[in-house]
């Protein structure tokens, strides 16, 4: 069984949740996703930070990834400290207290021909 891989800083700098959705909800809804791996034996404690054009960063968001187990937030969903506002440019800085693997990813329904973009986030130093 693998130890922990990965990073404990990592940081997305493109953020953009759509501000429309078209098909069945909640299965079609455009949405933004963490996906986050923690192949060690313990829990890591994630914080999100939001960097935007024209205001101060929003965070921490708190979350946790349990160990050896996967999981997948979406930023649709964040609402404390503060709602991520839709159709908004943003940036986040991921930072874990163990390493882990994280993977970001878009999908946009706004047409029924949907577009995926999805990548790695790029890990910082610290990890």
């Amino acid at each position: 069984m693998p130890g922990s891989i990965g990073s404990t800083r990592w940081a997305i700098a493109e953020g953009w949740i759509p501000d429309a959705s078209s098909g069945p909800q909640p299965q079609m809804t455009s949405h933004e996703t963490l996906c986050f791996l923690n192949t060690g034996s313990e829990d890591a404690h994630v914080e999100l930070t939001l960097y935007f054009t024209d205001e101060e960063p929003v965070g921490p968001y708190r979350l946790t990834v349990p160990a050896r187990r996967t999981l997948h937030q979406w930023i649709n969903d964040l609402e404390d400290p503060k709602p991520v506002v839709k159709a908004r440019d943003y940036a986040m800085l991921v930072e874990s207290d163990v390493p882990i693997v994280v993977q970001h990813t878009r999908i946009d329904t706004r047409q029924a021909e949907n577009a995926l973009l999805s990548t790695i986030a790029h890990p910082g130093s610290g990890g």
